[in-house]
């Protein structure tokens, strides 16, 4: 029996497939520097790993997205080490920056590079809180109405429908009015649970493609029942587009978080960016010359969403063939074994014979 390959992005086909009694392990989508290994096949943790990191390492847009993201995360879990000062210690108001305070000090008296370094932790953990989140229950959810049908599509998507309808960021800002003062915790579990249905609508279409696949009736015909087969079978082949959904949730977490802490939803006792530009535009950081105040955390937001949109944009490539740069598949051809006798770097000597004997028409 065949085993399916991987899945890639915006429809992409799914990869090579195997004969279960070979040793050979399938195949998933070309890369300009490797393959992704598809699901099962027999291929350990361990190399699909080593093959995902040799896939962002060959695509420059992946590259510049982990960098970044790696940048954020190793602040957020040292912020001590990097940022001397506590933000929360009060000094001399309005003071430039200097080389004890080297992004000076608020209106209020923080020191502000103590304040962006501490304020990085809380974006982090909401990005991938609700990044985590809302991609699991928009995966059960859009999996789960695609494989069962019926009476079980009919509700999970009037559930998925009323909240796709409703303007998100106006629903948000009603929820944390409700919720006055809202911390981390807090903001994740409610842009979580309004942030999955679109995610929800993608997965869905994705599964239905694969409702009718031969490896899914065989594992109907070996009486498998539907939590297997929707969690062992059709979950492991839509990696690539559960990691674009993660990747996309996590943006719009920093975005919907930053923009609701600015307008003053947020907890202002909580050290993050969104709450600096809150106590910034209070203070009128603009008209006191303070314009450090808005425009480093703003930055931040700026180049956190930028990681996270070049990583998604990246996998798109790496998921989808049609996306991928000429450059990096000829690179791939060029690699493939057999290339140099199929003639990829060039026409064949007959050809190139014959083009040269032809003349264009005038």
């Amino acid at each position: 029996m065949a085993m399916p390959g991987g899945i890639g992005l915006g429809g992409g086909a799914p990869g090579a497939t195997v004969d279960a009694g070979s040793q050979a392990a399938p195949l998933g989508p070309a890369i300009g520097g490797g393959i992704l290994p598809a699901q099962g096949g027999g291929i350990t943790g361990a190399r699909a790993l080593r093959r995902m990191v040799r896939a962002i390492t060959s695509n420059r847009k992946a590259m510049a997205g982990a960098i970044l993201l790696l940048i954020f995360i190793v602040i957020s879990l040292i912020p001590s080490l990097i940022a001397h000062d506590n933000p929360n210690t009060i000094y001399t108001p309005k003071l430039g920056p200097s080389g004890q305070h080297l992004l000076g000090t608020t209106a209020l008296g923080q020191d502000m590079f103590a304040q962006v370094i501490y304020g990085t932790r809380p974006v982090i953990e909401i990005a991938f809180g609700v990044g985590l989140g809302a991609t699991i229950i928009a995966m059960i959810i859009g999996v789960a109405a695609a494989y069962l049908g019926g009476a079980w599509d009919s509700v999970l998507n009037l559930i998925t429908d009323v909240l796709l309808v409703i303007p998100l960021f106006p629903l948000l800002i009603v929820l944390a009015r409700y919720l006055n003062g809202a911390g981390t915790l807090v903001m994740i579990v409610v842009i979580t649970a309004t942030g999955w249905s679109y995610t929800a609508r993608q997965l869905r279409s994705q599964a239905l493609s694969l409702r009718n696949r031969d490896f899914l009736e065989a594992a109907r015909v070996r009486g498998e029942r539907p939590l297997y087969i929707i969690v062992v079978e059709i979950i492991p082949t839509m990696t690539s587009l559960l990691v674009a959904s993660f990747l996309t949730n996590a943006l719009y977490a920093v975005l919907f978080s930053s923009g609701l802490q600015f307008i003053g939803l947020g907890n202002p006792s909580v050290t993050s960016w969104g709450t600096m530009l809150y106590w910034a535009e209070n203070n009128e950081a603009f008209q006191t010359g303070q314009t450090l105040w808005i425009i480093v955390p703003g930055l931040c937001i700026v180049a956190l969403g930028a990681a996270f949109a070049l990583l998604n944009y990246a996998f798109d490539e790496i998921g989808n063939p049609a996306l991928r740069p000429v450059r990096s598949m000829r690179r791939h051809l060029e690699s493939s074994p057999g290339s140099a006798q199929r003639g990829v770097r060039g026409s064949s000597p007959e050809s190139a014979e014959r083009g040269k004997r032809v003349q264009p028409s005038q």
